[in-house]
């Protein structure tokens, strides 16, 4: 069904910065880079880079019935499927619903078969073309290096960009919040907050290099599907599928770096101590252990890594990695369904976390908090989480991105105001340039 070359390359960088410029002219775009970042992803690491581009199937489709619509597509398919779950796709899973602003107006979800793939591991890139259009690999090759003009970087100076949820009304809305925690209705839940810009142009290419730069994170992605483009910066996976083995990594608990060495080791090691960053965590670990038994194996539930600090070029992060194992015959497709959507976004318990969140927030969350990643043709798969994120409509020429912070019984809402800011700032400065 696919033809595959390999070809070598001497300046990997250079490349991939071809690759992304030359995957633009494509009406879908999925390219997927781990910045190297082999201290989170050493032992989980399949690629460094992948990109796919150009539909040859696809599907797209709202929240009704769409676990069920992605099984059928997948398992026709049984080939690379690139795409995204939202946020929303919890109104399939639960008796949910998502009843807030949207300026986006993305499909809940979005799944294509591409015809053309590149797969970048070392020095090495493996290219993978459908049958039907196996003859233009080596043309396509020559095009992409002989790319030279790579462009700007490019800012938002002329519009401005509107605060959702003011200081004043956060905390006031987490303070209901915490009015629930105490109540014993749920013990931590995420609270979300949207800054966005109406009537915006951007280049999108640009903004995704200079994000990606700024922060180097594991999971970066460049979608576009259309006029709809994610630029994501994301930290944190949020399934991986690997044979009979299943990986999560939620993420809970940050910290600012600092540029004085002795400090930025004081604000890790404060991290680390922190009771209620590591609180944070443990019941997050407890949910994923609850979510991976529904398709596990009997007893192969394990936390691997509990509340290890992983450092990135803005933020210290705690992360943990919760595994299982899955029989043969359970459905990739099953898996995701079962523990979507990923407990470091919403809360526990679960749906009661949900719930809630819907009432407070004021932005229907679309595919911010969602999950972007590829089945691979024996069913495998990787999904990051969307966060860290830009949301862009170049048709509704708006532009959205969200950020928020797990509220437990120990949080002051001044301090989790802070911890939003301080998300948002690697956005601020890309598309500001402050």
């Amino acid at each position: 069904m696919r033809t595959s070359i390999n070809k070598s390359i001497v300046n990997i960088s250079e490349f991939k910065n071809q690759l992304l410029h030359w995957s633009n002219q494509f009406r879908e775009v999925v390219f997927l880079d781990s910045n190297s970042n082999y201290n989170l992803n050493q032992n989980y690491s399949s690629y460094d880079c992948v990109l796919a581009v150009d539909a040859f199937t696809s599907i797209k489709t709202d929240f009704h019935n769409s676990f069920q619509d992605l099984h059928q597509y997948q398992s026709q398919a049984k080939d690379w499927l690139f795409g995204y779950l939202s946020y929303d796709l919890k109104n399939n899973v639960e008796n949910l619903a998502s009843n807030n602003f949207d300026g986006l107006h993305f499909p809940d979800l979005f799944f294509f078969q591409p015809k053309k793939l590149f797969f970048i591991k070392d020095n090495h890139v493996e290219i993978q073309y459908l049958n039907m259009c196996d003859d233009e690999i080596e043309s396509d090759f020559d095009e992409i290096i002989k790319i030279t003009n790579l462009g700007d970087f490019a800012t938002l100076r002329e519009t401005k960009i509107e605060q959702r949820i003011s200081k004043e009304n956060y905390i006031s809305k987490v303070s209901k919040m915490l009015e629930h925690i105490h109540r014993g209705d749920i013990y931590e839940a995420n609270f979300c907050m949207e800054f966005y810009a109406e009537n915006a142009v951007i280049n999108p290419l640009e903004i995704y290099k200079k994000l990606n730069s700024i922060s180097e994170p594991p999971f970066a992605v460049y979608f576009k599907n259309n006029t709809n483009f994610l630029l994501c910066a994301s930290p944190e996976r949020y399934l991986k599928k690997e044979n009979f083995k299943i990986i999560s990594q939620p993420i809970k608990g940050t910290s600012k770096r600092s540029f004085d060495i002795e400090e930025d080791e004081i604000l890790k090691q404060n991290l680390e101590n922190n009771p209620k960053e590591r609180s944070e965590n443990i019941m997050i670990v407890d949910l994923v252990r609850n979510d991976l038994s529904r398709t596990a194996i009997k007893s192969s539930v394990n936390v691997e890594e509990l509340c290890k600090i992983y450092t990135f070029k803005q933020v210290h992060q705690m992360i943990s990695t919760i595994v299982s194992k899955v029989e043969n015959t359970t459905s990739p497709v099953a898996i995701l369904q079962t523990t979507f959507p990923m407990g470091s976004m919403t809360g526990a318990p679960k749906i009661a976390a949900m719930n809630i969140i819907e009432t407070l927030e004021e932005t229907k969350r679309g595919l911010y908090s969602g999950a972007v990643g590829y089945f691979t043709p024996n069913g495998d798969f990787d999904f990051n989480v969307v966060i860290r994120s830009i949301l862009y409509s170049s048709e509704n020429q708006y532009l959205s991105f969200s950020v928020g912070s797990a509220i437990t019984s120990l949080s002051e809402p001044e301090k989790e105001y802070e911890e939003c800011l301080l998300k948002a700032k690697a956005m601020f400065e890309v598309l500001l340039g402050i």
